[in-house]
């Protein structure tokens, strides 16, 4: 890796022309035929509704202030800082306690920094906080060439930490950013605490693609994984693309915020603990994460890391440091699937919650993260 060392301050300032030209955008949106019958905004059975939709983003056009959120989010110390060539923008929350632990948080799709706004405030008494964007993600923007994927990302991180001075550190990740954590606890043990790992029900559905089939299931356990692997099907239709097509379609994703709108906020309806009522994340905060998305370009270069990943040959590593998973809206089968070998030091069930553990149950994951590196000092 090209080592430069510099860590650049950073300050989020979108221009008013791009805020104008969002809001234009928003204004002269071409919308589908309405189907008659297609009209019930609760019905997620095809996607999501027009209904829903167009409510949606009428908030974003003229009741959404982005100078609020900006003004929020840059209330923390912000660098972006270059490595192998690729730039990376760094949320540094520093704490007062001078014994708090460095802690690195990774994200995933379509998450951004903005998902851990609420969970913040709640963890800077005990930790040095660290948000790295991953690359073509949000300001680590644009991609400096193909090639970022999960192993060469995860040395990036390590790279990040080592600039900012830590040598030990803990980590803690959800979607794309526990692969990330997994990863640093095998290859960088000698300078990773523990790992600390969020999931949901959700991940039930990718066994058996993404994740290894299960073995030892009783023949009603694995009936009722199918009935999950089954409903959800539905939900991978963003996978695929991003897997397979993310050229195809990462310029609707760059040019009509609408899309965008639509591609995001299906999953922010489908995975968090809601289900397809309202969602159970901040209608702001929300949008300031897609907004986030739109400004900086990155629902296109953020799908390529899905196909850097699907077309790595990448060797499974196995976590050498103390771990922790925790699931939101549980599910029986979770650890049974995810954990056969026993090999999870810590393992916690809610009912409460989703995909989005940071926006929706930010108190409970802050608790968890906690107790779990408290434990093991």
């Amino acid at each position: 890796m090209t080592q430069t060392d510099t860590l650049t301050p950073f300050r989020i300032e979108i221009p008013q022309a791009d805020l104008d030209d969002l809001r234009a955008r928003l204004m002269h949106t071409r919308w589908p035929l309405p189907i008659p019958g297609r009209d019930d905004r609760a019905d997620f059975s095809r996607g999501i509704p027009q209904s829903y939709l167009t409510e949606l983003a009428e908030y974003w056009r003229d009741g959404f202030d982005w100078r609020t959120q900006e003004a929020a989010l840059n209330e923390h110390e912000q660098f972006t800082t270059v490595i192998d060539g690729q730039t990376f923008h760094v949320v540094h929350a520093r704490s007062a306690n001078t014994e708090a632990t460095p802690l690195l948080l990774a994200h995933g799709w379509p998450g951004s920094f903005v998902e851990y706004q609420r969970l913040l405030p709640l963890l800077t008494d005990d930790f040095h906080v660290v948000i790295p964007s991953p690359p073509g993600f949000g300001f680590s923007t644009p991609l400096s060439g193909t090639g970022w994927e999960l192993a060469r990302t995860t040395d990036a991180y390590a790279e990040i930490m080592t600039r900012l001075g830590y040598e030990r550190f803990a980590v803690h990740g959800s979607d794309i950013g526990s692969g990330i954590a997994g990863r640093l606890g095998a290859v960088h043990s000698e300078r990773v605490i523990g790992t600390h790992v969020a999931i949901d029900r959700a991940v039930l559905g990718l066994v058996g693609t993404v994740f290894p089939a299960s073995e030892g299931l009783s023949e009603e356990e694995t009936a009722e994984l199918a009935v999950v692997q089954a409903s959800s099907a539905a939900e991978r239709g963003y996978l695929e693309m991003h897997n397979h097509r993310p050229d195809t379609i990462g310029p609707a994703l760059t040019d009509s915020p609408v899309a965008l709108l639509a591609w995001i906020a299906e999953k922010f309806k489908s995975r968090t603990d809601a289900g397809y009522r309202p969602p159970a994340v901040d209608r702001d905060q929300l949008l300031a994460g897609i907004s986030l998305y739109w400004f900086t370009r990155s629902g296109a270069s953020s799908a390529q890391f899905y196909y850097e990943g699907e077309h790595a040959d990448l060797d499974f590593v196995m976590a050498q440091v103390p771990s922790a998973w925790v699931a939101f809206d549980t599910h029986p089968l979770l650890r049974r699937t995810m954990d056969p070998w026993g090999a999870v030091n810590r393992w916690s069930d809610f009912a409460e919650g989703g995909h989005f553990p940071a926006m929706e149950e930010p108190a409970l994951l802050a608790d968890d993260i906690r107790a779990f590196f408290g434990s093991i000092g």
